[in-house]
């Protein structure tokens, strides 16, 4: 148990730590809305990610292989979140804050179960973390000898790993806003805008393209692996 425990950790860790859509939302909504609004959102981030490992174990490997390789699956997640992008970058274009922007309000139910949502929403069309859940299940899963409860025990502790790191993040980010000026807040929300943009055109060509993609993932990796060793 403590070995499956131990193994999950630095998975944890490394998850957290993944540059996607829902990072650069969870610190701006840290940064202008305050940590339990950030962690409610990361709560919705979450329940996606169990949603995927509950099907990498329950659907066979055959079936995941086609679901995680379909390329319109791709194509229809990176057209949602490049939409999501351009609409929050006109928004905050087209935006005027005052005072109030800056303090952090209280929410109502609605607000809660709507950032639950939102939090789902943007990681579960990034088809991309499946094929990550996926790829944990087939290279830990004979090590752990596909036993139900030593399964529950290593995914529950990459998920409060990771939970526990973000929290941390959230923490750092909400200082971020005692600094924040109007200019400040409508770049902020410009920049991440932008890279939600940028990432739902990465999976578009994924699903376009997506041997050319994969060999550009590799080179960056064998330049990665290089630099390293030098």
């Amino acid at each position: 148990m403590l070995q499956d425990i131990l193994s999950g950790i630095p998975l944890g860790v490394f998850l957290a730590f993944m540059v996607g859509p829902a990072f650069f939302i969870l610190l701006e909504t840290a940064a202008i809305r305050g940590f339990k609004a950030a962690f409610t959102f990361d709560i919705g981030v979450i329940l996606a990610d169990i949603v995927f490992i509950f099907i990498a174990y329950f659907s066979t490997n055959q079936l995941l292989r086609s679901i995680k390789d379909d390329p319109g699956l791709f194509i229809f997640g990176g057209g949602v979140l490049t939409i999501y992008g351009l609409i929050a970058y006109i928004k905050a274009k087209n935006a005027t804050y005052t005072d109030a922007d800056f303090e952090v309000q209280k929410l109502k139910r609605k607000d809660y179960l709507g950032i639950v949502a939102k939090g789902f929403l943007l990681n579960f069309i990034n088809i991309g973390v499946l094929g990550f859940w996926l790829g944990l299940l087939i290279i830990f899963g004979p090590s752990l000898e596909m036993e139900a409860s030593r399964l529950v025990i290593f995914f529950t502790s990459i998920i409060v790993t990771y939970l526990l790191v973000d929290v941390l993040k959230i923490l750092l980010a909400k200082k971020l806003n005692n600094k924040l000026t109007p200019r400040r807040i409508t770049l902020f929300k410009k920049g991440i805008s932008f890279l939600l943009i940028i990432f739902g055109l990465i999976l578009i060509l994924r699903g376009l393209i997506p041997k050319e993609i994969e060999k550009i993932e590799k080179n960056l990796e064998d330049v990665s692996y290089k630099v390293d060793s030098f």
